[in-house]
């Protein structure tokens, strides 16, 4: 038989585990935008060919577009260019660019491609003809006003990652580049924000500088302005003028996360749909600071100094179009009032919040999703009323807080539940009688006792399909898990015995998590799997077993056995087993002369077999020898027990 250990990490498991929980989805699985700068093509590189490298440049110019319309959506200027672009990425194969730069890629529809060249200056022989320029990924460190003057069509340029500083680029820089609309400046030196902008631009990406100050024309009288992205830089209150939007009333995005800001910046563009002020200084939102904001989707406040009494009761109340609010790591102490109604999904995780009041939430019948683990939780903090009407209201995260029994008054829609990680002991029989829709429940890491979990308790969860207890104080596994499960995880607890009728009904079971308890051949009782006819995979790794596990399911793929005291194998051990693909007995006793080659042969769906860290070279009498001592040492404490 010839037995190759392989690593248990490239093959099917099936148990793929949520870090906490599981993950409430981002608002762009949910039908919204990239919240990120846009992204530009850097492709570097040779390329043999003109035509190539003139496609290389077309599809830095598409990418461009594509950025900035997942953005902001199609308008007629961009279908025209659309229409159009059989003609750009088909150039024609005989232009031969006579003015391009050397090193440069240009195309006769005057899209320059200079990125990633090493360049130490800005190009002083571009084609006037240019209109989408791309200087990213060099080292140009300044610019004059007369070098960018002569290309008068430009609407696109590109100077992300160089070396600019604030006093290599002028002020009047870009003033005379009357038809741009898009400028890419991130991840440079500069530290102050150019004073003069044309009036054309569309979006302005300053990212990742050390800018500690904007002026008024940096972003004001901009009619067409649509995106602003300030993050990572070190901007604070004092740098920001109070007109900073002043006459650019259409800006839809504005980036302004990781800077120093104490404040929501005053006069916020009223087309606003996304707010960034995350990873900042925040402790108070001054009164009306979003009350011009009836466009706003998505609010993001994370990372901050927030208090309740930073903001008041009609804080975010005006902001009738937001779905998305997150709040979390600030220093919250209760959940703010006056939330509008139709938030989608809530973070508030990460706070010191200790209660949630009767009315607080009862106004948000749009709500989905709501965050609230790692908070100051207790039970009795959670009025029983808290979660009435919410009728849309399907996932409920309250892991690592400090709930000592399950709260009374649960959201009776809600789908997943996550309640790990927290203090409770017992679950009583009517604790989850109004949560008939649930689908996921996690329980796992509390102090929960086999004694201590009702017969009963989980009988209305018809159409539970995933259960976690893992990491509890059971000891024998507990009766009346719903019988339409598909995911059981059990690890980590201190079980060592299996009842015959523990696991009666459960027939579409599908995976039985049992890996790091006390877990012994004799103890399971030998109907245990009988009605498990869906079983694919099955963990009991970790435990005291010394021979496989009899009457497994002949639906069985999967079978982790790593980390026990099996000495040897059976020759019959699998033969309930005919469609296994997985067998994974690493880190047990075993020798080779112990396993017959018969064992395997009938096993003609087999992938792997994984036996690495047993003794393959011991003595194999001696071996079944001590197997033989261990089962009638087990028998014996059996009947002792």
């Amino acid at each position: 038989c010839n037995l190759t250990p392989l690593s248990t990490g490239e093959w099917g498991r099936k148990e793929a585990e949520r870090p906490q929980g599981s993950s409430a989805p981002s608002l762009s699985s949910r039908k919204q935008r990239d919240s990120s700068s846009p992204s530009l093509l850097d492709w570097e590189g040779t390329m043999g060919g003109k035509k190539l490298l003139e496609l290389r440049s077309l599809l830095v110019l598409w990418l461009l577009v594509f950025s900035y319309n997942m953005i902001h959506g199609h308008n007629e200027e961009d279908n025209e260019f659309l229409e159009n672009s059989s003609k750009l990425l088909n150039p024609d194969p005989n232009f031969l660019a006579p003015d391009c730069p050397r090193d440069c890629t240009c195309t006769q529809e005057g899209v320059v491609d200079c990125g990633g060249i090493d360049l130490k200056e800005f190009p002083i022989d571009l084609p006037e003809s240019t209109n989408h320029l791309s200087l990213q990924n060099n080292q140009i460190e300044e610019i004059f006003p007369e070098e960018l003057a002569r290309l008068y069509r430009l609407e696109t340029l590109n100077l992300q990652n160089n070396r600019l500083t604030s006093k290599g680029l002028p002020e009047e820089a870009f003033e005379q580049l009357e038809n741009l609309n898009y400028l890419y400046l991130a991840n440079n030196k500069l530290t102050l924000a150019p004073k003069f902008l044309p009036n054309t631009l569309i979006s302005a990406d300053f990212a990742a500088n050390y800018i500690t100050k904007i002026y008024g024309l940096t972003f004001g009288q901009k009619p067409n302005l649509r995106s602003v992205y300030l993050h990572n830089n070190k901007l604070s209150d004092a740098g920001l003028p109070d007109n900073m939007f002043n006459g650019s009333n259409n800006v839809e995005i504005l980036i302004m996360s990781s800077n120093f800001l104490k404040y929501v910046p005053k006069n916020l563009p009223p087309a606003l749909y996304k707010l960034h002020l995350k990873n900042n200084k925040l402790e108070k939102i001054p009164i009306g600071a979003f009350n011009d904001l009836a466009g706003l989707r998505e609010l993001y406040l994370q990372n901050n100094y927030l208090t309740n009494e930073g903001m008041d009761n009609e804080t975010f109340w005006k902001l009738s179009s937001l779905e998305y609010l997150d709040l979390s790591s600030n220093n919250l102490s209760q959940i703010p009032s006056g939330l509008p109604r139709n938030i989608v999904l809530l973070h508030l995780e990460k706070n010191a919040i200790k209660t949630i009041g009767r009315d607080v939430l009862i106004q948000i019948r749009n709500l989905e999703y709501l965050l609230l683990h790692n908070n100051k939780l207790k039970a009795r903090g959670i009025h029983p009323l808290a979660f009435q009407g919410l009728k849309k209201l399907h996932t409920v995260h309250l892991y690592n807080n400090m709930l000592e029994r399950i709260p009374s008054g649960l959201p009776r829609r809600v789908k997943t539940l996550m309640i790990l990680h927290n203090q409770i002991s017992e679950i009583n029989r009517n604790d989850f009688a109004t949560t008939y829709l649930l689908e996921e429940l996690n329980l796992s890491y509390n102090k929960i006792t086999s004694f201590h979990i009702h017969r009963e308790a989980f009988r209305k969860l018809r159409l539970l399909k995933s259960l976690d207890l893992s990491g509890n104080n059971l000891h024998i596994l507990p009766f009346g898990f719903p019988k339409n499960l598909q995911i059981l995880k059990l690890k980590e607890n201190d079980i060592s015995t299996i009842p015959r009728r523990a696991l009666a009904r459960m027939t579409k079971l599908q995976e039985l998590y049992l890996s790091n308890n006390k877990l012994r051949v004799n103890s399971i009782h030998r109907g245990a799997w009988r009605e498990l006819s869906s079983l694919q995979l099955l963990d009991m790794g970790g435990n005291q077993l010394i021979s496989i596990p009899s009457d497994l399911p002949g639906s069985l793929e999967y079978l982790y056995l790593q980390n026990n005291k099996i000495t040897m194998i059976s020759e019959n051990a699998f033969e309930s087993t005919p469609n296994i693909k997985g067998i994974f007995l690493r880190y047990n006793k075993i020798a080779v002369g112990a396993v017959k080659e018969s064992t395997f042969q009938s096993l003609k769906h087999l992938q792997v077999l994984d036996i690495e860290g047993n003794f393959e070279f011991s003595d194999t009498s001696k071996n079944r020898d001590n197997s033989e001592e261990e089962e009638e040492e087990e028998e014996e404490e059996e009947e002792s027990r």
